[in-house]
């Protein structure tokens, strides 16, 4: 094992002393081509190009003598140095860190980024990056090949964005390029780069910040979930099909996450669109009513999440609309339940008012590959005043989970 694994963050800036003297030192050197080239390598140290993070942690851990590795910002934030730190490798490393790379594209931007989300974009993970480009005002993108600012831009069609491209920051051929979405696809970018997407609602004010990651203009002042219709801007629940109860249960079996795209097909007054967007999720919401539209639109504006709100008619105008990972069907009956089956979401939620109606879905949804739940919900309403029964809400809840991930 080596005898001292040194990993020395690099963002440009001259080298510290601490990290100076570890190079002198070092029998051993890992990193990009750029950070082999530098003048503080050593001559006789083995020198490995860093590639696969694990290959280098086995050659290091069967290194006698001193290690180092480079790697560009702080190496400790979404770096090498977790990688380093796994068990099956057992080395014990001290870090040397920069200023990451997030904290200089975003500096050169010249904003703020406390209230910013920042991922990671890899091939697997590239949708799921761009659903949070959908969700949020701020994001930062620590991009990879074949996960650039091209492919980001390519999965946001349809939805405008502001892009600055931040390319190979802390060298001497470091770039930053602001376009917008609809342009970004049309460059080759080069690698490592740092994408900010801006955009999706108003930017929040520093007022009242407290915790990194969140917009602190955002609705804090609205405590839990399943709120009357009326909070959305409608006009009461919207019948059984639209009632408190049957939405959190809905939101329950569906558990919109960040990262996820929902949609919500019905979206009415736009209480779920809504609710499944304070989750953190990307909302599409699809209504055939210009009036639902705008409903669901005001809605969006007034609790300050990003719903990105399309009129038209299922199943047809589902066709062209992104992949999503869960659904609430709010209406439209079996050939609706096909159509989405058929895009293969992980979940699907749906609601029929008698048991023949929740008994032909559930045979639609189980008959494309879906394990089907179903449960009657009722609820009461009563007035305080006297205890006397409001309202009552009668429906059955079908809960469809793709087969393979059923449990």
């Amino acid at each position: 094992m080596a005898d001292r694994v040194t990993v020395i963050g690099w963002d440009g800036s001259p080298l510290s002393r601490a990290a100076t003297a570890a190079l002198s030192a070092a029998t051993l050197v890992a990193g990009a081509a750029h950070h082999l080239a530098l003048p503080e390598v050593p001559g006789p140290a083995e020198r490995i190009r860093l590639g696969s993070v694990d290959l280098a942690a086995r050659r290091i851990a069967g290194h006698r003598g001193s290690a180092v590795v480079l790697a560009d910002g702080d190496p400790g934030f979404f770096g090498v140095v977790r990688t380093l730190r796994r068990p099956e490798h057992g080395l014990e490393v001290e870090v040397v860190p920069a200023v990451s790379s997030v904290a200089t594209a975003f500096a050169r931007a010249g904003m703020p980024w406390d209230d910013a989300q920042i991922v990671v974009a890899h091939p697997r993970t590239l949708r799921r990056a761009v659903n949070v480009i959908r969700a949020h005002h701020k994001v930062a993108v620590l991009t990879s090949p074949g996960a650039g600012p091209a492919e980001l831009a390519l999965l946001l069609d349809g939805v405008h964005r502001t892009f600055v491209i931040c390319e190979e920051l802390g060298t001497a051929r470091e770039r930053v390029t602001v376009l917008t979405s609809d342009k970004t696809a049309d460059h080759t970018w080069r690698d490592p780069n740092v994408v900010i997407v801006v955009g999706g609602g108003p930017e929040a004010t520093a007022d009242g910040a407290w915790i990194a990651g969140r917009r602190p203009a955002q609705r804090e002042d609205v405590r839990g979930w399943a709120l009357p219709g009326a909070s959305y801007g409608g006009a009461g629940d919207g019948g059984e099909g639209g009632s408190p109860g049957l939405r959190a249960a809905q939101l329950a079996r569906l558990g919109p996450r960040t990262g996820d795209l929902v949609w919500d097909i019905g979206s009415g007054d736009g209480a779920l669109a809504v609710e499944a967007a304070r989750f953190g999720a990307a909302v599409l919401a699809v209504d055939s009513d210009p009036d639902a539209c705008a409903r669901t639109a005001a809605a969006a504006r007034t609790f300050q999440v990003a719903v990105q709100v399309i009129r038209g008619s299922a199943p047809h105008v589902l066709e062209s609309l992104p992949e999503p990972d869960v659904v609430r069907i709010g209406g439209g009956g079996v050939p609706v339940a096909i159509a989405v089956a058929d895009r293969r979401p992980e979940r699907i939620v749906t609601h029929a008012s008698n048991r023949d109606e929740a008994e032909t879905l559930g045979a639609a949804l189980a008959e494309n590959g879906y394990t089907v739940e179903c449960a009657l919900l009722q609820s009461v309403e009563l007035d305080t005043s006297d205890w006397a029964e409001r309202e009552r809400s009668v429906v059955f809840l079908l809960a469809a989970v793709r087969s393979d991930l059923a449990p």
